[in-house]
Formats: structure tokens, sequence, C-alpha cells
């Protein structure tokens, strides 16, 4: 069973069921993450279960973030948009346990699920297996997929409507296929860290956030182009706290500009 295989404690990514851990994870050991200085651990779902819950926070109308908590690898949260057309889960959590499956039965299941991008992959074939819906990983990075699963769907060019009236913009930068999730309805959009927002309440473009590497002014550029076309009040990143609630489209065009402005001489 999918649900079985080692979880790597780092960046919570599942690899295929083996009676031995990996020795290896590609997605920590890919310059953008890392592995930590004590070597890479890994832990079980069932462990995983033991000491850890989801949290469930109302964010917005129709918008629901997930949590793990005590915090556990990147420590990202999933967010629920409860739509007319059904449900969809932006983003993935390691953490897949009996409550979380019941309280999002009891709020209509999940239709489709859509990944911004490989380090949140975690338990992504187990989510679609338990849900029996489609997930959506764009094409680009499909070489991250540690878990093949036939609900996988490998999305290609710039766009995609997984259920009516959500959009999945891909933006690459952070890696080839790094997408946003954009809710014209409720002028929102769900960013994963394809941007990240800051603490001063603006955004950062970055290749690596953990080793603190910035994407090149003319890939932040042909970002901030993309995200011009769209029309959102508030944007939500991958982290607690970390979102601009108020004239938020134009906040990140002043944050393209500041970071073009930092690594241009």
């Amino acid at each position: 069973m999918h649900h079985q295989g080692f979880l790597c404690a780092t960046c919570g990514i599942q690899y295929p069921a083996s009676e031995t851990p990996p020795a290896h994870c590609d997605i920590c050991e890919d310059e953008r993450q890392f592995v930590p200085v004590e070597g890479q651990q890994w832990i079980t779902p069932g462990r995983l279960a033991a000491g850890h819950s989801n949290t469930f926070r109302y964010l917005a109308e129709g918008l629901l973030a997930i949590t793990t908590t005590p915090r556990f690898a990147i420590g990202q949260r999933a967010f629920l948009l409860r739509t007319p057309h059904g449900n969809l889960l932006w983003d993935c959590l390691s953490l897949l346990d009996e409550a979380t499956r019941d309280i999002l039965d009891g709020l209509g299941g999940v239709d489709a699920i859509v990944l911004s991008h490989p380090h949140y992959f975690s338990t992504m074939a187990a989510w679609g297996e338990t849900f029996d819906c489609p997930v959506y990983v764009h094409a680009a990075d499909r070489a991250w997929v540690t878990l093949p699963s036939e609900r996988l769907h490998f999305w290609e060019g710039e766009q995609i409507v997984p259920l009516p009236g959500l959009e999945v913009h891909c933006l690459g930068g952070h890696f080839p296929g790094a997408s946003v999730l954009h809710w014209p309805a409720r002028r929102l959009l769900l960013s994963g860290d394809t941007l990240l927002v800051t603490p001063d309440r603006m955004a950062s473009f970055m290749w690596s956030y953990p080793n603190n590497v910035p994407l090149d002014a003319t890939c932040v550029a042909a970002m901030g182009e993309r995200l011009a076309r769209l029309e959102f009040d508030s944007l939500y990143s991958a982290f607690a706290g970390r979102e601009i609630l108020l004239d938020a489209d134009r906040v990140v065009a002043e944050s393209v500009q500041r970071h073009c402005r930092a690594l241009t001489p």
C-alpha cells in the first residue's frame, strides 16, 4: 500500500514501500533544499500520525488552511477551497490520518488536488487515492515524483482550470513548474512559495529559500508580467501568517520592482 512508504523527515516526501529507509532523498540533495548536518532522517506514516495531528483554520469565505502540529518537515500549510463546483486542495501535507479524512469527507470531500511545486508533494499519491480524485502536477516537475500513481495528472503549458472558476498559472522560477492558484471570484491568490510573503508583508522570489539564493532579475520580471494580468486583493503563501490581505496585486508588483532593483547593478 502506498501509505506505508517511508517519509523524509526533512522535506516530508514519501518514497515507495520498502523494508528499510531509502539511502537518499532526491529532494533534499538538490541545492534548493538541504540534508541536515546530522544526516538524512526517516519516519513512517504510522509514527507521524502517532505524534501529530492536523488543525483546520478558517481564513476567508470558502478558504480553510490545514496545518500539521507540532510542525513536521518544511511546515507548509495546505488549503481547502470550497467552491460551487466542488472542493480543491492546494498543496499537500505528509500527515493524512483518519481524523483529517473524516473532516474533509464531512466538508464534501476533495474533487481535485493541485501541487504548487515538488517541495510540497509529500504524500500526494495517498491523498489522491483516499479521495479518489485527480492530482495535478506540472509536467516540468515530473522528474521529482517519487511515488507513481494513476491519480497523477501531468499538465503542460501556462495555465490549467482544475475546477470551474479556479485557474492555476505556471510561473516557473523556484522550480520549472512552480505555480500559483487564482480564484477570481474571491479575488485571492495562493502562492505556495512560488512567491513567498516576507515579514514586511511584501513578496520574495527565491531559487532556494532555505539557502537564500535569489532568482535572477530577468526571471522575476517575467513572473511579474504574468502576475500583472491577475487581479487579487489577498495573497496567502505557504506558511501561517505569511499573507497579504489588502491590495495584494499592487504589493506584488512593487515587490517585483524591489527584487529587480536589488539585483540590477
